[in-house]
């Protein structure tokens, strides 16, 4: 009976030694070929397998299978399983030992986003029906124990068929160590595991606690060195830039954890990326944005708190490129604009949980690069920021807290920029400390010229100051306070190398500017050496208009000044004072040939109590040179600019150069001027735009020069009118008040007072006796009353009251030694020839005569009948000459050179009175 036992033991454990040696290894040799052909429709092949029936072990050796079109999809060098018997006594499935060495995966996401695998399976197993069970499957799961799982040297092939361009990631060496993993829950016992994959030099590092049931991990990751051409194949989808350069390093240690929730915490986490460049897409042959390298550190999460912190973000070398384009579009900014249709940012983050609460240690951005380009000027601008330097503070969810910063820089172009201060986000309030020193304005010009007509050739802005914002509630409001400095600048206008406009300094300080409402203090500007080019070209154009941009046409309300509350303007400042140190000013006018030019240099002087709002007094002093010989004196007060309030100002110049004007003399009068002195008595009254001025001229010894041909010349003998005004001692002195409305665009002082002065003198040669008018009037006359002097009929005498006329006349010409006096010489015909009768027939008859023979003979000299001598009248014309020319000599003491006789007039006809008048003629050398 027990030999019989044994013997069957025996055969059993024979048989059993067959079969788990032999007949096990030769069935899995067929067994998984033809499973993997039949559900994968792969080709097989297994070089070798070795099972142990008594260490219940599997041992496969070299397997390799290929798909369909003969490529290899999986295969391993060997396969080592262990399973562990006693496990399956306590109904657990336990495998001691798992190892894979050198294994091959190669899987492929397909354009349909499925995976080789899966359209392996469907392709080698049609979908069948199966029936649906009405009853859940409450069956548990089998628990299954792994001691340890090992892949060494394992390779996958990752091949990406998605996207437009394919590609390809061969992870190798894949190592993997997982030990006491269970699948059922545990009291304090986690399994642990190790991964290390390497995609060149990428590699991910993955160790830690894992527990299936429930699912918990706490562990380590690390993904190293991951390369911009690996992301940027997953990434091209979502991000709207060309990725050229840069590889990225994340770490942290994790806890995950799912029960009735999902639980998920990180700490210590930290990201590292190293040479990043972007460009804006693929066409672009220059990137838009690089980085030396960028650090974030110690990164916490939690997923069900809600909460994200961040240590210190650093950020070195980098370097920014933006561009705007001509409709306004920042480029860099210009992808990640949200487009019509598309969610809204509030839909985008509707949620009706907590709020997300995170925080920032900070930031600091060292040794960096920002170069910005604006197309959208009419002349591009480039301006580029460099040695940039920007340290934030702490920031968080709680956006009413204020961060501080700091911000330094310098400009490629010269100069340099800081902010220091603190601001909030919501509500916005900023405050800065503002320092900038040497910053070239030249780089700003393209800015400057959307403004106005200019060129900056040199200048350097200096600001000190501090500036504070408020957005807490509508509008804006805000203050500057501080000073600002501008030195050696030049101006001038983009056609052109004259200069227009410079200065050594000008300095503002203190300075203050208030955001809402609108408002402007300065306690003194200081111009240092000004120097001011105004040039009238040939078109008639001051080189001051065509700084003034032509900005179309505007509504009639644009000119006037808008008010805000209680009648004040909307913009108001204030200057306390003006400093003007050494100025120079130098005006030329092409109009003219030869040119006019004029400098008025050693201005100095102060404009204090500026503003435009009432009441203000304020008051000029400035006292300077003209020509570098007249002095110059502008002094007055000044009203409230921009309102009716009278401004009272006064300009004295004397020992002007007369020479100097000849130009506007030989337009306007037709000859030069060769010598004599100027000066002038300016005083103006203005209330808005209304101007009211006398103008005080006196020419010393005026002489004209040479003629000049021009069409503006006045059409009258100027020489004489000049005659007529000049006293004994050479002086001209006109008072010529002038009145106009400023706003006018063809009102002109300058020419308003050249006009009337033509004007003066046209009269005074058309009118020359009017011009007596002061002298006349001492004698009871008028002035044309003196242009004659009346004689008795037949007589070389004076009629009753005209010697008053000669002793006026002759003071005249004392006074006016260039003035010359023509004397003609008449007779009248009828009246003097019937005196002439009634003398001669007196004569005749012993002194008497009676009416009646009187009377006989005026008929028969009317009739003809009776004549006198041919030549008696003709004398007696020249005897009145002589005589007014005599009486002008002996009795006035008149120069010989002043006394011109002409031809006598033997036509004249008598007055009422029978008074015969001889008319005087003026000239002039």
């Amino acid at each position: 009976m027990y030999r019989k036992v044994w013997f069957w033991l025996v055969l059993l454990l024979v048989a059993y030694t067959l079969a788990g040696f032999f007949l096990l290894p030769w069935w899995l040799q067929r067994f998984v070929p033809e499973q993997l052909e039949q559900r994968m429709g792969w080709q097989a092949q297994v070089e070798e397998i070795k099972t142990n029936p008594f260490s219940m072990s599997l041992d496969i050796r070299t397997l390799t299978a290929d798909d369909a079109d003969g490529e290899q999809v999986i295969g391993f060098d060997r396969l080592f399983v262990d399973l562990g018997f006693w496990k399956l006594f306590t109904g657990v499935v336990g495998l001691q030992a798992i190892a894979i060495e050198e294994p091959f995966i190669r899987l492929d996401l397909l354009d349909d986003y499925s995976v080789n695998f899966a359209r392996d399976w469907n392709e080698a197993n049609p979908a069948a029906t199966e029936p649906e069970s009405s009853e859940e499957d409450t069956s548990t799961p089998p628990k299954l124990y792994f001691q340890q799982i090992t892949i060494n040297g394992g390779e996958l092939l990752f091949r990406d068929f998605s996207k437009a361009e394919s590609a390809n990631f061969r992870i190798s060496p894949l190592d993997l160590t997982l030990n006491d993993l269970a699948t059922w829950q545990r009291d304090d016992t986690q399994s642990n595991y190790y991964l290390l994959a390497a995609l060149g030099n990428q590699t991910i590092e993955w160790e830690g606690d894992l527990s299936i049931n429930p699912l918990y991990s706490k562990g380590f990751i690390r993904v190293a060195n991951i390369d911009h051409e690996t992301l940027k194949h997953f990434l091209k989808p979502y991000l709207p830039y060309d990725l050229r350069g840069g590889n990225v390093s994340v770490s942290t240690n994790y806890e995950l954890q799912l029960m009735d929730q999902l639980y998920l915490t990180t700490s210590e986490g930290e990201l590292e990326l190293e040479e990043l460049a972007v460009a804006l897409d693929q066409n672009r042959e220059d990137v838009a944005l690089k980085t030396g390298r960028l650090a974030v550190e110690k990164v916490r999460f939690g997923l069900t708190g809600r909460t994200a912190e961040i240590g210190m973000i650093t950020v070195d070398a980098l370097d920014l490129a933006m561009e705007r384009g001509p409709d306004g579009a920042i480029d860099l900014l210009a992808p990640l604009q949200q487009e019509p249709g598309s969610e809204s940012d509030e839909d985008a983050g509707d949620s009706s949980g907590p709020g997300f609460q995170w925080s920032m240690a900070g930031l600091e951005l060292a040794d960096s690069r920002v170069q910005w380009r604006d197309r959208q000027p009419e002349t591009s601008a480039e301006i580029a920021v460099e040695q940039l330097a920007l340290t934030l503070g702490r920031i968080s969810h709680e956006l009413g807290e204020p961060v501080r910063y700091q911000l330094q820089g310098t400009l490629a172009e010269g100069g340099s920029l800081g902010l220091d201060g603190q601001a909030t986000l919501q509500p916005f309030t900023l405050e800065a400390g503002v320092t900038g020193s040497g910053v070239q304005l030249a780089g700003f010009e393209p800015y400057i010229r959307e403004m106005a007509n200019l060129d900056v050739r040199s200048g350097q802005l200096t600001v000190d100051g501090n500036l504070d914002l408020d957005g807490q509630q509508e509008p804006l409001t805000g203050t500057f306070s501080g000073t600002a400095e501008v030195a050696g600048l030049n101006l001038t206008l983009p056609d052109s190398d004259e200069p227009l406009l410079a200065w050594q300094t000008l300095r503002l300080a203190p300075l203050e500017y208030n955001v809402y409402p609108a408002r402007l203090e300065i306690g003194t500007i200081t111009l240092s050496e000004p120097a001011a080019n105004v040039v009238r070209g040939g078109d008639g154009l001051h080189n001051l208009e065509r700084i003034i941009r032509d900005s179309g046409a505007a509504s009639d309300d644009a000119d006037e000044p808008s008010e805000g509350n209680g009648g004040e303007p909307d913009f108001i400042f204030r200057i306390e004072q003006l400093l003007l140190e050494d100025g120079a000013v130098s005006y030329t006018d092409r109009t003219l040939e030869p040119s006019f030019t004029t400098t008025f240099d050693e201005l100095n002087g102060t404009v204090a109590g500026i503003s435009n709002v009432a009441p203000q007094q304020g008051k000029v002093s400035v006292r300077g040179r003209v020509d570098k010989v007249s002095e110059l004196n502008f002094e007055g007060t000044l009203g409230t600019l921009g309102t009716d309030d009278v401004s009272r100002l006064s300009l004295a110049m004397k020992n002007g150069s007369l020479p100097n004007l000849s130009p506007y003399f030989g337009r306007y009068l037709g000859y030069g001027v060769d010598s004599g002195k100027l000066k002038v008595e300016m005083d103006y009254e203005i209330a808005g735009s209304r101007i009211d001025a006398t103008n005080m001229i006196v020419m010393d010894r005026l002489e004209l020069g040479q003629p000049v041909a021009s069409d503006e010349a006045v059409g009258a003998p100027v020489k004489l009118g000049l005659a007529l005004l000049r006293d004994r001692q050479g002086v001209i002195e006109i008072d010529l008040p002038i009145s106009g409305n400023l706003d006018d665009p063809d009102f002109s002082v300058g020419k308003v007072v050249m006009r009337a002065f033509v004007n003066i003198l046209a009269k005074a040669a058309a009118s020359p006796f009017s011009v007596l008018g002061s002298v006349a009037e001492l004698a009871g006359l008028s002035g044309e009353e003196l242009s004659q002097v009346n004689f008795l009929a037949g007589e070389v005498a004076l009629a009753e009251g005209e010697q008053a006329k000669l002793d006026a006349l002759a003071d005249a010409l004392s006074e006016r030694p260039a003035l010359l006096l023509n004397i003609r010489g008449v007779v009248a015909p009828d009246a003097d020839g019937l005196a002439l009768m009634k003398q001669r027939l007196e004569e005749q008859n012993g002194g008497s005569l009676s009416d009646e023979a009187w009377e006989q003979a005026r008929q028969e000299y009317q009739a003809g009948n009776r004549s006198l001598p041919p030549e008696a009248l003709g004398n007696l014309a020249s005897a009145r000459g002589v005589w007014l020319r005599r009486q002008m000599l002996e009795e006035y003491d008149v120069a010989p050179e002043q006394l011109f006789l002409l031809d006598p007039v033997r036509d004249a006809i008598a007055d009422d009175q029978g008074q015969v008048a001889v008319e005087f003629a003026l000239d002039a050398r």
